[in-house]
């Protein structure tokens, strides 16, 4: 009998229109960026947003990292299983954004901002590699007073897995606390995502308190090293760093589960109840596939989850998301290929095990 996943997975995080536009280091260093980074903008990166449109070759792209998450998960589950949560504006770009979400039958809750204007993202591809600077506008207005809203709380209670970005400490910790409370005390799965080095360096007070009620810990390895610094863990192996975490406080009997992607090398997982690091090896994608590197994060993330909440191996759960990774870099922006998503596991996908 087929498992009932509706409503099952519920994320939160700032939905943003992107403008990905092909750019070279020059521009970067213009505005004092790096090729392969997250950043929020201040004040002297607001002009930068209209130059892509101006004077590049600018695409408008549905984005924020939790939603292109939530798109991939919904793309590889039953219709109905996912559910968004966000602020946005009321104008045509939040449009763009439902209309992306509704494609994947990803069901949204968007708490509409009347005055502000839909968050927005530049995208600077250089290369494979992208710098993202994000304008949150309506999305840095989010407020748990629409999560606890009756209805929409609602969504909460019927989820029995959560996922929420590092980038949402900075626009509602409030949320973040009571779902993170509410899994704990329903024995459900709390899962979060770094997302930027920024979010450990910046965010630290937020993370350590949050951290006891995690139960998958998402994370790549330059923001590991960010966390390995924020929380003074002494070292800059990943595999260490990984286990160190996994095996910080816990809030409840749940193992943590912490996950460090590294590109195109290996994916190393620690957990609370093993002294083993596992490392998975990524299969290449030809150099000459590549589109660029934007959304894989969030895809390894879409591919993991949608098997993890249908009870597979967790060796089954890291191949599906090196494999919907793999479909995302061969596209141009954080974009799904078109057509139906299935994936099928090999069957021989196993870990190198290494004593930490």
């Amino acid at each position: 009998m087929a498992q009932d996943l509706r409503g099952a997975l519920v994320g939160f995080c700032n939905p943003l229109l992107d403008i990905s536009a092909v750019v070279d280091d020059k521009l970067l260093s213009e505005y004092g960026l790096k090729a392969n980074d997250a950043i929020m903008a201040d004040e002297k990166h607001l002009p930068l947003f209209q130059t892509l449109i101006d004077k590049y070759d600018a695409k408008f792209l549905p984005g924020g990292s939790a939603q292109n998450t939530l798109r991939g998960a919904q793309l590889l589950l039953p219709e109905g299983s996912a559910v968004f949560i966000g602020a946005v504006g009321k104008d045509e770009n939040a449009q763009r954004l439902k209309d992306a979400a509704d494609k994947a039958k990803l069901r949204t809750n968007y708490m509409v901002h009347p005055d502000k204007p839909t968050g927005t993202c530049a995208l600077l591809i250089t290369g494979h590699d992208r710098s993202m600077v994000a304008n949150l506008s309506a999305a840095e207005k989010y407020d748990f007073s629409h999560a606890k809203d009756p209805e929409n709380w609602k969504d909460i209670e019927a989820a029995r897995f959560y996922y929420i970005t590092g980038f949402f400490f900075a626009v509602s910790p409030d949320t973040i606390e009571a779902v993170a409370k509410h899994a704990l005390e329903n024995n459900k799965t709390f899962t979060m995502n770094l997302s930027a080095p920024f979010v450990a360096e910046f965010f630290t007070a937020h993370v350590e308190k949050t951290l006891p009620y995690i139960n998958i810990l998402f994370s790549n390895e330059t923001e590991a090293e960010a966390l390995s610094k924020a929380l003074k863990l002494g070292t800059s192996d990943i595999k260490q760093i990984a286990k160190r975490v996994a095996d910080m406080p816990r809030a409840g009997s749940k193992p943590r589960l912490v996950v460090f992607t590294q590109g195109a090398g290996n994916t190393v997982v620690a957990s609370s109840d093993s002294d083993e690091a596992r490392l998975y090896g990524v299969k290449p994608v030809p150099h000459e596939e590549i589109g660029d590197t934007n959304g894989a994060g969030d895809a390894f993330v879409a591919g993991f989850l949608a098997e993890y909440m249908q009870g597979k191996p967790l060796d089954t759960c890291i191949e599906a998301g090196h494999w919907l990774g793999g479909q995302v870099v061969r596209q141009v922006g954080p974009n799904y290929p078109e057509g139906e998503l299935k994936f099928v596991p090999s069957g021989s996908f196993a870990p190198a095990l290494e004593k930490i």
